[in-house]
């Protein structure tokens, strides 16, 4: 499969677990790993056969910001399930979503999960 990378999308929203991070709120980066056939679309340069990753980000913004979760899984579970069920030439889909501001007692640059979902998770 062929790749389309979307990478460093930062969004403000109020996930996770504490009371604070639903009255604060904090940064989230979400990073996209978009796997289809790109073969045709690079030879006849017709957008329908792609994924626009402009749509793309806008759909990754909409779930962001949207209904607050307690974990960052379940966050990227609702973005790879969009993804998935919104463009039926995307195959697979790489999601990861960074909490720069986690809470830990420690110092860190970011906390990140990543997962890796199919068309057939969804079917």
């Amino acid at each position: 499969m062929d790749v389309i990378c979307v990478r460093g999308m930062r969004f403000f929203a109020y996930h996770g677990l504490f009371e604070e991070e639903h009255k604060l709120g904090q940064r989230f980066v979400v990073n996209l790993w978009l796997h289809l056939d790109l073969r045709s679309v690079g030879q006849s340069g017709d957008l329908q056969e792609t994924v626009d990753y402009g749509a793309a980000y806008e759909l990754v913004r909409q779930v962001v910001e949207g209904e607050a979760v307690p974990l960052l899984e379940m966050l990227a579970e609702r973005i790879a399930h969009r993804l998935l069920t919104s463009y039926e030439n995307l195959q697979a889909v790489s999601v990861e979503v960074e909490k720069p501001s986690a809470p830990v007692p420690g110092v860190l640059d970011t906390v990140s999960i990543r997962i890796e979902r199919t068309r057939l998770d969804y079917a």
